[in-house]
């Protein structure tokens, strides 16, 4: 790319992140004016929305001028494509998205607009929508699949486990996480875990904890009710186990499913390496799943368990399952990443943590500075 439309596109990143939400704002209103109807694709509140789509925008304003991330932009693009199908975006949307994309920076460019400025706008734009769209139009499977609800359980007042069916074929690996929309909250689509693996059977597991401002997950938590109908878009993420190096684990809280998922498809191999999971939360009756853990592991002697909690005891509002002095299971008292770190050498293992986004954070942190290698440590994108 020539030296001119370098400096266009970087120019135009700098001007669209002084304002990224009157950018996207506008953007989409330039979309509905030229199609009422993509108005009905997207959910009334559009703040999250409005964020995602400018990060695109910004990454892909980084990337085309770079010298090099081309490949893993395209295949970046072509995955929003698939994924887009799920909000019922059709090929000629993407000439929609197009133009209105290069009418707000023409718009925001002002005087600096001219032939060579829209031309290197108008090739990143292309290539873009043209990525996004022939992705959409060669994607090999459906958009959308269904399951109904079957079961809900209510473990603590705001952690909910969920049972599903559906006839769908499960096109997910174990520790993938799927994009759920859920009846209670139409066209809002969150990220979910299944806590059990595929199986021929069409069963689904989720373990979901009700966040303070988490529409979707409230809802769950508190409406969700057998014979509802989830629907499910694509599965996401790459948690696995390699078999020829040993493993930990580790989950805080409802990070737990993925990894669950991973060890209840191990627990049907023969040469699962010796695995350690650390399982941890703030106080010990929510570690809900503890009992399950202890029955994989007393029947797969590679597997070794240990609970963390920061207190000792459970608020009144708790009511506490097995605890894991009852369970003969390892308790340590702390927080998670430094029970894990103060554990052992783990510069050897191969490390998998799920979980909220500080706790993957500090113990990614606490970990590469105790010597274990960053190109060893999984987690889901935070």
């Amino acid at each position: 790319m020539a030296n001119h439309s370098r400096h266009v596109l970087h120019q135009l990143r700098d001007v669209i992140n002084r304002n990224p939400d009157r950018f996207a704002t506008n953007v989409y209103t330039r979309m509905f004016a030229i199609d009422p109807d993509l108005r009905d694709l997207f959910p009334a509140v559009m703040t999250d929305q409005r964020k995602a789509f400018f990060h695109v925008i910004d990454h892909v304003l980084e990337v085309v001028p770079a010298p090099s991330g081309h490949e893993n932009l395209v295949e970046f693009l072509a995955q929003l494509g698939r994924d887009h199908r799920k909000f019922g975006v059709l090929p000629e949307h993407y000439g929609v998205m197009y133009r209105a994309l290069v009418s707000e920076f023409a718009a925001a460019m002002g005087d600096y607009w001219d032939d060579e400025a829209e031309q290197a706008v108008s090739q990143a734009m292309m290539l873009t929508t043209g990525v996004m769209r022939g992705a959409a139009e060669t994607a090999p499977h459906p958009a959308l699949w269904s399951a109904q609800v079957v079961e809900k359980f209510r473990i603590t007042r705001d952690l909910a486990v969920v049972r599903l069916i559906t006839r769908s074929p499960l096109r997910f690996a174990p520790g993938q996480y799927l994009e759920v929309q859920i009846p209670q909250r139409p066209k809002t689509w969150r990220n979910l875990s299944p806590a059990i693996p595929p199986n021929p059977a069409g069963e689904l597991e989720f373990h979901v904890r009700g966040v303070q401002g988490g529409a979707v997950s409230s809802a769950i938590v508190g409406e969700t009710r057998a014979g509802d109908v989830w629907y499910f878009a694509q599965g996401h993420g790459t948690l696995h186990v390699e078999p020829r190096r040993p493993v930990v684990m580790v989950a805080g809280g409802t990070g737990l499913a993925p990894l669950r998922a991973l060890l209840i498809e191990m627990s049907k191999r023969a040469d699962s390496p010796p695995t350690h999971v650390f399982y941890g939360m703030r106080y010990p009756g929510e570690l809900y799943d503890l009992a399950v853990l202890r029955r994989i592991a007393t029947t797969n002697p590679w597997l070794q368990i240990t609970a963390v909690s920061e207190e000792t005891e459970d608020p009144w509002w708790i009511n506490s399952v097995a605890t894991p002095d009852s369970l003969g299971i390892e308790h340590r008292l702390g927080r998670l990443p430094d029970a894990v770190v103060a554990a052992g050498d783990w510069s050897q293992h191969q490390v998998l943590i799920a979980g909220s986004a500080g706790m993957i954070d500090a113990t990614r942190r606490r970990l590469i500075i105790a010597g274990v290698p960053a190109s060893r440590i999984q987690h889901d994108p935070i």
